[in-house]
């Protein structure tokens, strides 16, 4: 670890040091860093031990990024991470850490929660049930993580069958689509978004992770499209080696079995 912070001492070096990571700041390395978490998340979907080594060391080396520059600042440095995590995983794990009458797992995941309230009122005062959710999270994960805190507040009026129906009558409602043009954009963007928060909100309510959902169907859909393209084959011209039959009532996304094949 000791060598990694030195490293980074040195590509920071405001002589001696590279060119492109000196003139790096916390906002132009942020979606480095968000694109590194993905693909430690892409390396163990694709159970790859030699992957999600190398990728957990890219996520790593960014963690360090951020950790120098705030150095550099006066802010704070890694060791200050490293121990700021600490404890606040001790203060989360009372079940662990604490006494022998709070190593349950019902005492530990309300002290989970109860912990994070104190820490997110810490931070923003009175803080509302929704304060701390951060905005960069990719739409769907947020959603499901501002209705999660409402359901475990215990705001959450719904159930599975309200939801369906409310997901038939937002659907049964767009009869009539707009064309993307004008107030159409804004009309149909505010129904595909209805429809994406409601669909979110029925996974929290089923379970599912919405994300490693789509991600899953996203994989199966490539799939079928490597299979599909094996089958018909588009010549220079655009013309189709099979019929035009054959390429309509195969295609992938006429959705006919893609769904299920691997």
């Amino acid at each position: 670890m000791d060598q990694l912070k030195k490293l980074m001492e040195r590509l920071r070096h405001p002589t001696e040091g590279c060119p492109w990571d000196r003139e790096q700041t916390f906002e132009t390395v942020v979606p480095y860093t968000i694109e590194e978490a993905y693909e430690v998340e892409d390396a163990i979907a694709r159970k790859d031990p030699e992957a999600i080594r190398e990728e957990l060391g890219d996520l790593l080396l960014q963690i360090v990024f951020h950790s120098r520059m705030a150095e550099e600042a006066g802010l704070f440095n890694f060791d200050a991470v490293a121990k700021t995590i600490t404890s606040k995983m001790i203060e989360r794990h009372p079940h662990v850490f604490g006494k022998e009458s709070e190593r349950t797992q019902s005492f530990h995941s309300q002290a989970w929660e109860d912990q994070k309230t104190r820490e997110r009122k810490k931070n923003n005062g009175n803080s509302g049930t929704l304060d701390g959710v951060a905005l960069a999270l990719p739409a769907l994960m947020r959603s499901e993580k501002l209705i999660k805190r409402l359901k475990r507040a215990g705001l959450d009026p719904t159930n599975i069958q309200t939801l369906q129906k409310k997901l038939e009558e937002t659907f049964q409602e767009k009869k009539d689509f707009t064309e993307s043009e004008n107030d159409g954009d804004k009309i149909n963007e505010e129904w595909i978004g209805q429809m994406f928060f409601l669909l979110s909100h029925l996974a929290v309510h089923l379970g599912v992770d919405s994300e490693k959902s789509l991600r899953e169907t996203n994989r199966r859909f490539e799939t079928h499209v490597e299979h599909f393209e094996k089958n018909i084959t588009i010549t220079n011209d655009g013309l189709f080696t099979k019929t035009d039959e054959d390429y309509k009532s195969n295609h992938p996304l006429m959705y006919v079995n893609f769904m299920q094949d691997d």
